[in-house]
């Protein structure tokens, strides 16, 4: 296979090669699938059905909870079909796609918790701007579109098997021809710069946060605190700390079960976490509605 035009179809890497251990990766994915997709749409559904969640403040996490679910849905879907089929197969025209709504919805999702962090810290008591979230979108959109061009105007001329378990960039650019391929990887570096440019903007918008939660007088109120913004933190640290490592490391040191790893880390792992919040959202709907928002908006995105 020469080029893109001539190529039909990829082959993602398998998770197991005996037929027990892939009927177990899709039961173990499905039960991850299924959690997800839950969780989050409780927390659309609650804050769709309760006419007190109807702000902007919560209209911010109706949004986060259908980014983690389309999220999820580009990759997890297509990998336990393949385990369930026995087969590794992905169109060209799947893959794209894919690169496309990946890139799309991780690129909104880390928008939206650096536009969250900054939130939090000048405007606690003040709803959040539509604006904002539609800034949010429209970067991811505008990154998936360039990524997703960039990559696959490329040729591609060292065969069509992907060493990993959805069309992800890096290991695409290892099939491509000489060179072509650094006009892409200088663009993932930029990218990945923005990224932890807005790692850096949430990490001292939150040492602001944790000042002002250090005067609360309550003991509780501050362990209350802590423990809702510290999860937030976490998640943005595993999608920064895994995302630089395979959108960074030199090609030639990759390693296949490494890289699958990782991949699963941001992924799978931060749309899946939010399921903890529904309970939260659950409990803390019984509250006043002058008491829900103080507490919930401190627990966003956990």
């Amino acid at each position: 296979m020469s080029n893109g035009s001539s190529m039909s179809e990829f082959f993602l890497l398998a998770f197991a090669d005996t037929r027990e251990l892939q009927l177990l990766h899709f039961w173990l994915f499905l039960g991850i699938y299924l959690a997800a997709l839950l969780g989050n749409a409780l927390v659309v559904t609650a804050v769709a059905c309760n006419h007190h969640l109807h702000t902007p403040m919560y209209f911010f996490l109706l949004n986060l909870s259908v980014i983690d679910m389309g999220y999820i849905s580009t990759t997890v879907p297509k990998s336990m079909a393949n385990s369930l089929w026995d087969t590794r197969a992905i169109s060209y025209q799947g893959c794209a796609s894919q690169v496309f709504f990946f890139f799309i919805l991780m690129s909104a999702e880390f928008y939206l918790l650096t536009i969250m962090a900054y939130d939090r810290y000048v405007a606690i008591c003040k709803p959040l701007h539509y604006a904002t979230l539609l800034a949010a979108w429209g970067c991811g959109f505008l990154t998936a579109v360039l990524h997703t061009a960039n990559t696959f105007s490329i040729p591609f001329c060292k065969g069509n098997a992907v060493d990993q378990f959805f069309c992800e960039i890096p290991q695409i650019l290892k099939l491509s021809c000489s060179e072509a391929y650094l006009r892409e990887a200088e663009f993932i570096v930029v990218s990945v710069c923005v990224a932890f440019g807005c790692f850096v903007f949430i990490v001292l918008s939150y040492v602001q946060i944790f000042r002002a939660v250090l005067r609360i007088p309550s003991e509780q109120g501050r362990h209350k605190a802590f423990s809702m913004c510290l999860p937030h933190l976490a998640v943005v640290f595993l999608l920064i700390s895994t995302g630089m490592l395979t959108y960074l490391k030199p090609l030639s040191i990759s390693s296949p079960r490494q890289d699958l790893v990782v991949a699963v880390l941001y992924s799978v792992v931060p749309p899946a976490e939010l399921k903890d919040a529904v309970q939260k959202l659950m409990t803390r709907s019984f509250f006043s509605s002058n008491v829900l928002p103080i507490f919930f908006y401190l627990s966003l995105i956990m």
